[in-house]
């Protein structure tokens, strides 16, 4: 694997014709375009359970044991809050911008205390340029490189780890919940034009407050720094780590490259081998490629568009890659190692 190119390029660069809208009206007659909130609110019920089981738990012991694995567990709930806020920054869920945008704030301010408004700008900004270098946000990591150019740029502490990104990687993983609120403070004190900014401040202060509130009540203090510390760091990995296999080290756009639409989101995403527990785990993001051809596709409907999509990217020869879970992060991984390579070599006088 190199790092412009980690599975099979489609021969088609340039600019040929644009089969994309063929593909999306074979989509949409299969009624998989269709809002979807039924599906939503299940989600939404589902997660609400699992929220007032972890919270039981809390209150119920001070079983030093039981309460990191209940940190974990809510963890995890808090990454399907994450899943939810996506799925209605995608406009999946309701008719209206407003209540997605209402469902948004609560699952994603709310919930998780991470900025709505921050996310939706960097979200969509990568959706319009997935792996294209300088205009993709989720390629631009301080601590990270996915090119050796990158990694040559690197200076001081960054240059330190990015030499050994490959060994750092799950690790950093562990501080993206911090990143994700000091982003969040950031993005609110330079945007005063957001429609919600003072609805997201408080929504976001409601957040820790709740959040810390609960745990320091329930627990001896000691115990409850332990709590905030493991659940917040399983957090934040959880999501990273099902964020992180979509596009990383897969085919990088770099300026005068010349791709449409179709090609483009299909050759720098990678979608992960399907599985009841592997679309749980990862919320459907799993289907990356058909969810970045379609981002205002339910969940619900990315199985049965799978079928549909993968047929036609053979049809045009176009490379439609799927993995497993384990190979998806040694790709990663592998990536990191070759591209941060130079960094590693004995410097000659």
């Amino acid at each position: 694997m190199t790092d412009t190119a980690t599975a099979p390029r489609s021969t088609r660069k340039g600019k040929p014709r644009d089969p994309y809208g063929e593909l999306k009206q074979r989509v949409k007659d299969a009624g998989l375009l269709a809002k979807s909130p039924g599906y939503l609110f299940a989600k939404m019920a589902l997660n609400a359970v699992l929220l007032a089981i972890g919270i039981g738990v809390l209150f119920a012991t001070d079983l030093w044991w039981v309460q990191v694995l209940n940190a974990l567990y809510l963890g995890f709930v808090f990454g399907q809050f994450g899943f939810i806020a996506h799925d209605a920054g995608h406009r999946q869920a309701f008719a209206t911008p407003r209540q997605n945008d209402v469902a948004g704030l609560i699952h994603t301010t709310l919930l998780i205390g991470m900025g709505y408004g921050w996310w939706l700008e960097k979200h969509n900004a990568h959706h319009a340029n997935p792996n294209a270098v300088d205009l993709d946000p989720d390629i631009d990591i301080p601590v990270l490189a996915f090119s050796t150019e990158d990694a040559l740029e690197k200076k001081g502490i960054a240059r330190a780890i990015v030499r050994h990104q490959h060994l750092w990687f799950f690790p950093v993983l562990l501080l993206q919940a911090i990143h994700l609120r000091v982003e969040t403070v950031k993005w609110l004190l330079r945007e005063p034009t957001w429609r919600y900014r003072n609805l997201e401040w408080a929504l976001f202060a409601l957040h820790h407050v709740i959040n810390l509130g609960l745990v320091f009540w329930a627990l001896p203090w000691p115990l409850a720094i332990v709590f905030v510390i493991v659940q917040q760091a399983f957090f934040g990995a959880y999501l990273a780590s099902v964020f992180a296999p979509n596009h990383k080290g897969m085919l990088l756009i770099r300026p005068g490259d010349e791709y449409d639409f179709l090609h483009q989101q299909v050759l720098t995403a990678r979608n992960v081998k399907a599985s009841p527990v592997v679309d749980f785990w990862y919320g459907g993001l799993n289907y990356q490629i058909e969810h970045h051809l379609f981002p205002t596709m339910g969940r619900i409907h990315l199985r049965k568009a799978q079928h549909i999509i993968r047929s036609f990217c053979e049809d045009h020869g176009i490379t439609y890659y799927e993995t497993s879970v384990v190979q998806s992060y040694r790709e990663i991984l592998d990536v990191l190692r070759e591209v941060s390579a130079p960094l590693r070599q004995p410097q000659t006088a």
